[in-house]
């Protein structure tokens, strides 16, 4: 059985990131929020509501005064990329209201 070093291993990976042969991942941000709330036909609150977020917040970023972040990018991201699905949780959540 080989012993691993794993200090060693840690300095060779830090090397690597600092040399560019890291992994690099790309995230890809949302498209514009009301462009994405009108795809799904919701009204800002119910789209609000749905993302957890006040109706204020998501008028400041459909008019770009504030971006999203955290959590709102993701389900943002998903509500864009797989509406139906979303829509899907939606129903849910209110028949269970």
């Amino acid at each position: 059985m080989t012993k691993r070093d794993i200090g060693q291993e840690v300095l060779d990976g830090i090397r690597a990131i600092k040399n560019g042969q890291g992994r690099k991942s790309v995230v890809k941000a949302p498209g514009p929020v009301k462009e994405i709330r009108e795809k799904l036909g919701l009204s800002q609150s119910a789209f609000a509501s749905l993302l957890g977020v006040s109706v204020r917040t998501l008028q400041d970023w459909e008019q770009s005064r504030r971006e999203p972040s955290g959590a709102a990018r993701s389900l943002l991201f998903i509500a864009e990329n797989r509406p139906k699905f979303l829509l899907e949780v939606f129903s849910q959540m209110t028949k269970a209201a």
